[in-house]
Formats: C-alpha cells, sequence, structure tokens
C-alpha cells in the first residue's frame, strides 16, 4: 500500500477506508487527496455513525425555515418578516488540551455559522461538563474554559445569556465544551452557503493561513485521546477582534446583491468550505492554493488544504462585482484574495499556480461510508438500574442539613462567579439575565420576546439514554414554559464515547430515540445540532450526553415569568407530578450516598399537559412565579424561588412515603408556582382542565423556608450556601 498507515492514522482514515477510496477513484490517492478525503470522511464533517440514526429526529414544522444539513444553521420564523437563526457545536477535544482557546474558538466558529447567514448574533449559551474540582487539573480546566468563552465573547460584543454547568468524575479526563450561538434576521435576507454559477468566484477574507488547526477535524475531533499522542498543533488560536471585523464587514455584504453565497472556514478549513458548499448546488470548483495569503513560510497545499486557522470566510462573489466585494473588505480593514472559480463538471480540482496537486469528484467526497455497528445493551446497565433504593437510609432528620448540602453542590449552586464573568447586557436586549430557568432577549421594535436555555443530564442517560435524552428535551421546554414562552425550535450537541463500541452505540441510538420520541409529542422540532463521538480517554467514555438547546417566543414581553417568589402572602403550588416520587438517578443519592443508580421516568404525555396549563395561566396573568423542579428536587426549587425572591416561605403538606423522596427526589412534570391568592381558584380551574395534578404546598412570607415537620431554615443560610457553594468548592 503506497500510502503509509501512519499517514491513514493522522488523517484517521482506516486501511478499509482507503481501499475504498482507490476502488472508487479508480487509482491511488496522492497525499493532498488523502488530506481531503480524511477531512470529509471524518466523524466531524462526514456523521459516519449517526447520520443514519439522525433521521429520526423531527425536523418540520409550520415555523421552520432552514432544517439540518441545508445550510450551516437551522433558521425558524418569529413573525413580523424576521427569523431567529441557531446552532450548538462541540469544542471538546481542543478544550481538553488547550482550555482558553479552546472554549474561545469555540464561541468563534459557532458565532460564524449564524452570520455567515446573513443573521447578526444576538446571544451566546454554552454547556459545560468538567470533572471535580477537587482535582487541581479539573480547576485549571475550568477556569481556562470560562476565561476562554468570556474572552472572546466579550470582545464579540454578544451577551452570554443562559447556559449550564455540571461536575462528575466521567468528565476529569475530557471536559464537554458544548457553545451555542443565535441570531436574528430578515427571513428574505437569509444567505446561503451553496456555490454555484459557472465563472462566479471564490474569495477567501480575513486572517492569513497558518498551521494552527491541522488534522483538527480528521485526528481530534474523531479519534479518543491516547497519552502518547502530541495533540497541541491541532488546537487553533482565535483572534476576537478580527473576527468582530469580520462580522460587520459580512453582515453589510449580505444586504447587497453581490454574492450567490457565504461559508465560514471551520472544520477542515478551505476543505470542508469549499467542497461541501460546491456539493450543496452541484457545481464544481477550481482553487489555486498559491493565492491563499500565509503567515508561515513553506507551507505546502497540503497543509494550506487542512489548516484550521481561525477568522476566515469563503464569499462566493458573483463575477464582474469582486471588486466591490473587495472595497467592502478593503473598508473594514480585512484583507481578501480571489483563490479560485465555480464550475460545472462536479470537480474539485486543485492547483499550485500551474500544477495540479489534487483532482477528486466532490460526490465521491462528500460521500462516507455509513456505518451502523451493532448496539448491545451494556450488562452492567442492568445491575445499577436495579439498586436497592429502600436500602438507602432515609435522612429524614437531617432534611435541612441536607438541603444545604444540596445548594452548595457544584451542579446546583449558582453559577454567578462563572456569567458574571460575561457581559449579559452588551447590545441591551436582555431582559431576564444569566441564572433563572431561561434568558430573555427583546425583540427591538415589538413586544416581543425570545426566551433560550440549554439543558441536559449525563446521569440520567447513563442510566438509561431512552428516558434521559427524552427528560433533556422535556427539561428544556418546561424552562422556557417557566419563562411564558412557547418552545418553537431545538438545536442539540450529542456528545458520546467511541461509537465503535457496542455499548456506546445503544447509548447514541437509544439517547435519539427518546429525543425523537419527546420532540413528537411536545411538537418542537430539531432545526440544526452537531454529534461529537470519542469521548473518552484511555477506553473510559463520558457519559452519554445529549445537550438540548431551545429558543421559544414569549409575543408580549410584558408577560414574561420568573421564578422569584413576588409577594408576600402568595400561594405556592406544585402543578403536575406522576405520583411517583422516589430518589432514583437523583443528586441527592449521589451526593449524600455516594451512589449512582436507579431508574430515571417521565411521561411525555404528563409533561404536555402540564406545560400547556402552565404557559395558558402565565399568559392569563394568573401565575406570578414559576420554577421548573428538577436537580435537587422539590426542596431546592422551593429554596431557589425563595433566594431569587429575597422572601421565605411556610409550607405544610401530607408527605407520601419517605420524605427525601418527597423533598429531594427529581420526579419530573413539575412546576412550583406562586399566585395571589384571588387567583387560586382559577389555576385550580385551569388545572382541572387540563387534567394536571395541583398540590397546594403553602404561602410566601417571611424570612425562612419552612416545612412543617420536615424542616426549618433562614433564608440567609439557604443563600449563603447556593451563592457560595461553586467558589468554595474551587479552594
Amino acid at each position: 500500500m503506497p500510502i503509509s498507515k501512519k499517514v491513514l492514522d493522522e488523517v484517521a482514515l482506516t486501511e478499509e477506508e482507503y481501499n475504498l477510496i482507490v476502488e472508487q477513484l479508480g487509482r491511488e490517492p496522492n497525499l493532498v487527496e488523502i488530506g481531503l478525503f480524511g477531512s470529509l470522511w471524518s466523524e466531524h464533517c462526514g456523521y459516519k455513525h449517526s447520520k443514519q440514526l439522525l433521521k429520526m429526529l423531527p425536523h418540520s414544522s409550520p415555523r421552520v425555515l432552514v432544517a439540518p444539513g441545508e445550510e450551516n444553521a437551522g433558521a425558524v420564523d418569529i413573525g413580523d418578516g424576521l427569523c431567529v437563526v441557531m446552532k450548538m457545536e462541540s469544542h471538546n477535544h481542543p478544550s481538553a488540551i488547550e482550555p482558553y482557546e479552546g472554549a474561545a474558538t469555540g464561541v468563534g466558529g459557532i458565532v460564524r455559522d449564524i452570520f455567515t447567514m446573513g443573521a447578526r448574533p444576538i446571544a451566546l449559551l454554552n454547556s459545560l461538563r468538567f470533572g471535580p474540582l477537587s482535582e487541581p487539573r479539573n480547576r485549571y480546566l475550568f477556569g481556562g474554559v470560562v476565561g476562554g468563552i468570556a474572552g472572546y465573547g466579550n470582545c464579540m460584543g454578544i451577551p452570554d445569556v443562559a447556559g449550564e454547568i455540571y461536575f462528575s468524575r466521567t468528565y476529569s479526563a475530557n471536559p464537554l465544551v458544548n457553545a451555542m450561538c443565535v441570531g436574528i434576521a430578515e427571513k428574505r435576507k437569509l444567505v446561503s452557503s451553496k456555490a454555484s454559477g459557472k465563472g462566479n468566484l471564490l474569495m477567501l477574507v480575513g486572517a492569513d493561513t497558518g498551521r494552527d488547526g491541522l488534522h483538527g477535524a480528521s485526528g481530534l475531533a474523531s479519534r479518543t485521546f491516547e497519552e502518547e499522542r502530541e495533540l497541541r498543533p491541532t488546537v487553533q488560536v482565535g483572534n476576537p477582534f478580527l473576527e468582530k471585523l469580520l462580522m460587520e464587514a459580512c453582515l453589510e455584504l449580505a444586504e447587497t446583491d453581490y454574492i450567490v453565497g457565504l461559508q465560514d472556514l471551520g472544520a477542515a478549513g478551505l476543505t470542508s468550505a469549499s467542497i461541501e458548499s460546491a456539493s450543496k448546488s452541484g457545481s464544481g470548483i477550481r482553487i489555486d492554493v498559491a493565492r491563499v495569503p500565509r503567515r508561515e513560510e513553506g507551507m505546502t497545499p497540503y497543509e494550506v488544504m487542512l489548516s484550521e486557522s481561525q477568522e476566515r470566510m469563503l464569499a462566493i462573489v458573483k463575477k464582474g462585482c469582486e471588486d466591490k466585494v473587495k472595497a467592502i473588505f478593503d473598508r473594514w480593514d480585512l484583507r481578501s484574495d480571489i483563490i479560485g472559480e465555480i464550475t460545472d463538471d462536479g470537480l474539485v480540482i486543485i492547483k499550485e499556480g500551474e500544477r495540479v496537486v489534487a483532482e477528486v469528484p466532490i460526490k465521491l467526497l462528500t460521500t462516507p461510508p455509513l456505518y451502523r455497528p451493532k448496539a448491545a445493551r451494556p450488562a452492567w446497565l442492568v445491575e445499577l438500574q436495579k439498586l436497592d433504593l429502600t436500602a438507602i437510609p432515609d435522612r429524614q432528620k437531617e432534611a435541612a442539613r441536607v438541603l444545604l448540602e444540596l445548594l452548595a453542590s457544584p451542579n446546583i449552586a449558582s453559577k454567578e462567579w462563572v456569567y458574571r464573568q460575561y457581559d449579559h447586557q452588551v447590545q441591551v436586549n436582555t431582559t431576564v439575565p444569566p441564572g433563572s430557568d431561561a434568558g430573555v432577549l427583546r425583540i427591538k421594535g415589538s413586544k416581543k420576546a425570545i426566551a433560550l436555555t440549554v439543558d441536559g443530564n449525563g446521569r440520567y442517560c447513563y442510566l438509561e439514554p431512552r428516558i434521559g435524552s427524552s427528560i433533556a428535551i422535556a427539561e428544556a421546554a418546561r424552562n422556557l414554559i417557566c419563562s411564558g414562552a412557547e418552545p418553537m425550535a431545538i438545536t442539540d450537541c450529542l456528545n458520546f464515547g467511541n461509537p465503535e463500541k457496542s455499548d456506546v452505540y445503544y447509548q447514541l441510538e437509544q439517547s435519539i430515540r427518546g429525543m425523537t420520541q419527546a420532540c413528537q409529542t411536545l411538537g418542537i422540532p430539531v432545526i440544526s445540532g452537531n454529534v461529537s463521538l470519542y469521548n473518552e480517554t484511555r477506553g473510559e467514555p463520558v457519559y452519554p450526553t445529549p445537550v438540548v438547546g431551545m429558543v421559544g417566543l414569549i409575543e408580549d414581553v410584558d408577560k414574561l415569568c420568573t421564578m422569584a417568589f413576588k409577594q408576600e402572602g402568595d400561594t405556592v403550588f406544585l402543578l403536575g407530578g406522576s405520583g411517583r416520587p422516589d430518589i432514583s438517578a437523583s443528586e441527592y443519592l449521589e451526593l449524600v450516598h455516594g451512589k449512582v443508580g436507579g431508574m430515571p421516568f417521565i411521561d411525555l404525555d404528563l409533561e404536555k399537559k402540564v406545560q400547556q396549563c402552565c404557559l395558558e395561566a402565565i399568559r392569563a396573568g394568573i401565575i406570578r412565579s414559576a420554577h421548573d423542579c428538577s436537580d435537587g428536587g422539590l426542596a431546592v426549587a422551593l429554596a431557589e424561588s425563595c433566594i431569587a425572591g429575597g422572601m421565605g416561605m411556610r409550607g405544610k403538606w401530607k408527605t407520601n412515603g419517605r420524605l427525601d423522596a418527597e423533598l429531594f427526589g427529581e420526579e419530573q412534570s413539575r412546576i412550583v408556582v406562586s399566585v395571589s391568592p384571588p387567583s387560586a381558584k382559577a389555576l385550580r380551574a385551569l388545572a382541572e382542565q387540563h387534567r394536571v395534578p395541583l398540590k397546594e404546598l403553602g404561602v410566601t412570607g417571611g424570612g425562612r423556608l419552612t416545612i412543617k415537620d420536615a424542616l426549618e431554615l433562614d433564608l440567609a443560610q439557604m443563600a449563603d450556601s447556593w451563592k457560595n457553594g461553586l467558589q468554595r468548592a474551587m479552594v
């Protein structure tokens, strides 16, 4: 075999795949061509192990304008001629190696996905997971990632309005860094990424090309970590100030009719940007790498095509308009160069001056082999699910201490230490800042607002991937509902281990089935997303962690809702609940008893009714506050509403069964709401109409949270544990 195993390993191609390339190409590929195949057939670009599964997810609704795979991001109609453009992607492996630059360039990449469609980015969100903060390496990764997100996003002037952070030993060697960006655009001005029109020109704009990021898509994001492999050269280096100029220039260009398409250079750099754009229109392309501006001497065509240098865009310029386009970029002090043209022969031909260095059919490059490995339910899952919960002692006499311990847990405690480093008020659209169930942004020039959230729970999915993934969808929607928003669309990031292992593929397949079931029941389509596989080190995978980003619409921003108790003397209710309280899969079970086990549960039909009832009550002005019951259970939800509102609550209700399950169990489909006493009757009637359980919990007021015969805590005690828990864990 002319190509060595070392070369194949660098681009993450198997010998079988190489032989398939030879067979389909009809000859041996050269090194540059191998680089093209390695990138576009990589897991990161080609979705070899997930594409067939992803077809299960629902992608359509009356609001959907752009579905997955059509463009760089999904788009959904919000009325008045406007649309929301949204996407989430991972930068897990780069962040494990260089946390600051890995996270920063993750933000830069997802922002480009949005403005390449002609949408102005208006919000960032992130979902982060690390190992325990008791370990110095994890504290280093945590601080670096947060610094990278803040450094890039703040310089770009895009508010970071919501997110989530979890800590578990499973993420110690492989943190998860998922970045989401949301933009606003006029529907009629959405820009395509298709490279079409014979004779139209390819213009590269932005940063010069260097050797940073080589093999990022094929090598770093498409295989597991190995101790002996040096991966630092695969991590890109970002320049947010340059990207800010690039964003403004591209948004100005999108207002003209000088271009037919726009594409960012992300994973696999120029290779992916140019070839995938041509593939979408069935065109061909010719590129002269000698015209690509470089910041390093002696770069080969292979390196130029595979470089993942940041802050670069590819504009597909109408022939004859190149001077006008260049003038726009010149005005923003950006270098731009014509590097090629569109053809109609379906080939990618790469030249260096007059020398042809690669010639391959584009369809061959963009049609990787798809795999459907054997999925096997792991035997160890049975034992975990059968954990004898009756043998776990009920800490009912220590309920107050347990609640303080939960409030101080890094998984539950306030993340203010993190989000105060982000500028979440820039652009002055933020109506509900980070720390609530969802971030809320007003839409300028209207009464409308959008609510945004990201959610996921790897522990649930580890114990039962199908149900855990359904819960991730349901909880994200519930968070939007609690804000008074109607869920519209989903973007996701599916983080799993090595899919070639039967137990990991089982987790992936079952998770997508669970997401599909929840999406169909709740009527929410998936419009974009990302799959991040091979998240494991030395054979140990992370928890299966599907992360759900969701956007919802608030028609009247004056009717938004938050979790804070608003008025003393209001009646507090628990809306929903399946009547199956237990401590399965809970933060309480792991934190207090050191066990992960049991079986998460959700009734999706009940979930739908609870959400519909709550949203209707908020819109009718019946509900004053609403807060989702999730991590830490009912007691934590009540404490958080007390802390946010600066007032206590006097509670009294009959406990059925274990007190710890009642207080700290994470039963789904529950929302804590507060209403004025005169509105209680209306809420009861609405709950009865929707056939949703409703349980009176108590009355707001005072400076303590009191639950008769269970616990009593000062508001100041709870606030201290919750507000300072994360920082104390970092010491």
